[in-house]
């Protein structure tokens, strides 16, 4: 295998409605085939006792886009512009965490770390547009393929953005609409994406549904187990909503903090056709066996437009936001509903997108070894978190850690790393050495600087953190890397 052409911390070890149509119908057509099918040894499958699994990844939404309080009782865990009642009905009927993470601040990576369990230094993919010949996409655990493992009666789909290289279907995935990438939903990368545009389905969210919708259904004839990811291109720019939620956004007064009715109208659509899958999970009584993961790809763009100057971010209390990390672009929403799982629960232990294939491969019946005896993985299960018997997560690497080893004009400007280990954070920018050392516990928006304070402390973290990005050559920055351009040319070869 192939890796890129970063210099390393040397170490131990991808219309017309029409078309859209024949695609569905072709789609849904795979889908009754897979549904129809017998079991290894032939004959009807038997009524499944596994538990379903439905991941709903969105595109950009920040700890706080939503209306649900992820503190309760603490109204700036939760956003003053935006209305999302059906993700408050969900929170309430299960568990939320206030202190979830993703993989990356970015895109690509993020999908990675979920999909892999590792981090994207491990990957050696810390941005959008990275070559990943270097994955092994048809061989590493993921989410389908572990599933199998432990039940081959298992379907697995995948519909909408999917972010990353290769196909779906080399990840263990049955079904999916393609390896999308943001155009897909929209996206187009100049000014335009940040004036509203109203759609009769914006960012393709009816379209996802109704794909999941029939999923689900001929799981439920066919009585088979399913993993299911629907990943939405919503909340990403461009900028679409529907008419009637576009105008009432743009006669509502807007919030101290979130401003843009645009924005904010796009965020309940996306909430409209999340409770619309809800309540087909309900109809077809699948509820009592499925569990239910809401979750951001990142933390929110810090304003709109995203490259505008700014003194509070979207994410505020949190700093900065989308492409930093800081908590603003890390620290995402993240609700999860199941059987066991105690309602209108509230954890703060952190987690993170590395640790989803652990805790789904736990929660479907994997015995501890052999979640732990997964190749080189940096995430840990937390599913005794959801039951409430355990109130931390174990992992095989000693904090939660993420690399940004490139410059970023819309951004900090600075390549940086940054590790969490219980309370405290450490943020090192790579160009100079500085190390900022932050108690989060007691300082969420990443304001006050601890690390003269605690040199000790810091020093340890920053050795920690160097261990880590050297035992997994992780990419290290060079002078001349940014956000888009490479000066080593190819991504092919290891310095």
């Amino acid at each position: 295998m192939m890796l890129p052409s970063w210099s390393f911390f040397r170490g131990g070890d991808a219309s017309t409605q029409g078309l859209r149509r024949a695609r569905t119908a072709a789609l849904l057509g795979s889908i009754f085939l897979l549904s129809s099918c017998t079991g290894e040894h032939g004959g009807d499958v038997a009524p499944s006792a596994p538990p379903n699994f439905i991941v709903v990844l969105v595109d950009d939404q920040g700890w706080n886009g939503t209306s649900v309080e992820m503190i309760p009782g603490d109204s700036l865990s939760r956003s003053d512009y935006h209305e999302t009642p059906h993700l408050e009905a969900f929170a309430a009927e299960g568990m939320r965490f206030s202190q979830a993470y993703a993989g990356a601040p970015v895109c690509a990576p993020s999908r990675y770390s979920i999909q892999f369990a590792k981090t994207p230094a491990r990957l050696s993919l810390i941005r959008v547009g990275m070559n990943s010949d270097h994955i092994d996409h048809e061989g590493w655990w993921s989410p389908p393929r572990g599933l199998k493992s432990l039940d081959s009666n298992y379907v697995a789909a995948h519909f909408g953005k999917w972010g990353m290289g290769s196909l779906p279907e080399n990840l263990g995935y049955d079904v999916s609409d393609g390896p999308n990438q943001n155009r897909a939903g929209g996206f187009v990368n100049n000014r335009t994406q940040w004036d509203p545009v109203v759609r009769e389905d914006p960012k393709r969210i009816g379209e996802l549904t109704d794909k999941a919708v029939e999923f689900l259904r001929a799981q439920a004839d066919a009585d088979r187990p399913f993993y299911l990811q629907v990943s939405h291109w919503a909340v990403h720019a461009n900028l679409e909503a529907t008419a009637e939620r576009l105008a009432k956004y743009e006669s509502k007064p807007p919030g101290a903090h979130q401003i843009n009715p645009g924005f904010a109208a796009m965020t309940e659509d996306l909430d409209h056709g999340f409770g619309r899958l809800l309540e087909e999970v309900e109809a077809l009584g699948l509820s009592d066996n499925t569990y239910v993961f809401y979750m951001s790809d990142n933390g929110s763009v810090p304003n709109i437009p995203g490259a505008k100057k700014y003194e509070r971010s979207y994410n505020h209390p949190l700093s900065r936001g989308k492409w930093d990390a800081l908590e603003g672009g890390l620290r995402v929403p993240l609700m999860v509903r199941g059987p066991g799982i105690p309602p209108n629960a509230h954890r703060t232990v952190p987690v993170s997108g590395v640790d989803l294939l652990p805790t789904i491969l736990a929660l479907a019946g994997a015995e501890e070894g052999f979640v732990s005896e997964m190749d080189s993985i940096d995430g840990g299960s937390f599913a005794s978190v959801l039951s409430g018997d355990e109130v931390e997560v174990h992992r095989p690497v000693d904090g939660l850690y993420f690399h940004v080893p490139y410059r970023n004009g819309i951004a900090l400007k600075r390549p940086h790393s940054a590790v969490r280990q219980g309370d405290f954070k450490l943020v090192l920018f790579q160009d100079d050495g500085e190390a900022r050392l932050y108690n989060l516990s007691e300082d969420v928006g990443e304001q006050v600087d601890l690390s003269e304070a605690l040199p000790e402390k810091t020093e340890a973290m920053r050795a920690n953190l160097m261990a880590y990005l050297s035992s997994v050559r992780a990419p290290r920055w060079q002078e001349g890397i940014t956000w888009k351009q490479d000066p080593l040319g190819s991504f092919n070869s290891v310095h």
